[in-house]
């Protein structure tokens, strides 16, 4: 099979595993269903582990020499070519609440001689039926049409989301705080992994997180990047599987450069 050929496979793979994650998950959705704790404290619910379950049983099955990582049912082949990232439900608080923004993250990075690439990627939110799709020679796409991030927004008339202030470490929230003074309007909370869909659309300018897991980022990156935004850890480099810890999870997502490097700067102090 030829690159295009792979890719378009993969394609129609995504589209598979967001509509089968899609629809387990809905089928819980403010239906009370059953919260447990797991060893970080952290909810989880039948709908994120049945979703997950699922999705790995359809890449063991298209791509049975595939590595998968995902947030519930852990890690197997990581030592592969390539390797597909899975968070079943991304704001599993959202969606025990009855809140609509929560979504299924799907990432699929490719292992090269010196480092992992993101390849693809997928943010679906099916309570809202909206799926964005896109990567390396896949521009990004929300429900099949162009997505196009906002550009040429100075960075004090930028918007910037970010998830919680608790996620940051004292050192990163003076940081933040330095970026939230520079911008026209922060907005804390609520939005889970929407915000980076939100970016890629062009619906605001600027995303922020720290302590972000691999499964938290690594659908996101090849979204943004397949839509022309911008996408990396705040030092400006780019976000690898290893980020979760050599930086903290650090994120941060523009519409264009130019917000990116005033972005950065302000971070930076």
């Amino acid at each position: 099979m030829g690159d295009a050929g792979f890719t378009k496979t993969c394609v129609a793979l995504f589209h598979r595993l967001a509509d089968t994650s899609g629809a387990i998950v809905l089928s819980h959705f403010r239906n009370n269903v059953a919260i447990d704790a797991k060893s970080d404290a952290t909810p989880v619910t039948v709908a994120d582990r049945d979703s997950e379950a699922a999705m790995r049983d359809l890449i063991a099955k298209a791509f049975p020499d595939h590595g998968i990582i995902g947030e519930e049912h852990g890690r197997e082949r990581e030592d592969a070519e390539w390797l597909w990232i899975l968070d079943p439900i991304d704001g599993t608080k959202s969606f025990i609440n009855g809140v609509p923004l929560f979504g299924t993250l799907i990432g699929l990075w490719r292992r090269a001689v010196t480092n992992t690439v993101p390849y693809l990627g997928c943010i679906n939110h099916p309570a809202l039926k909206e799926r964005w799709l896109g990567g390396r020679g896949v521009p990004t796409t929300l429900n099949g049409a162009p997505a196009r991030p906002r550009a040429g927004t100075a960075l004090v008339n930028a918007a910037v989301y970010t998830t919680s202030a608790s996620a940051f470490s004292p050192v990163e929230k003076s940081a933040f705080d330095r970026l939230s003074s520079a911008v026209r309007q922060t907005r804390y909370g609520g939005t889970d992994c929407y915000h980076y869909g939100m970016v890629a659309s062009g619906w605001t300018d600027l995303a922020c997180e720290a302590g972000l897991k691999l499964h938290d980022y690594a659908a996101v990156v090849p979204v943004l990047e397949g839509a022309g935004a911008c996408i990396t850890d705040w030092n400006g480099a780019a976000l690898a599987l290893e980020s979760e810890t050599t930086v903290h999870g650090q994120v941060l997502a523009s519409g264009d450069a130019a917000l990116h490097a005033a972005a950065l700067a302000a971070l930076q102090g």
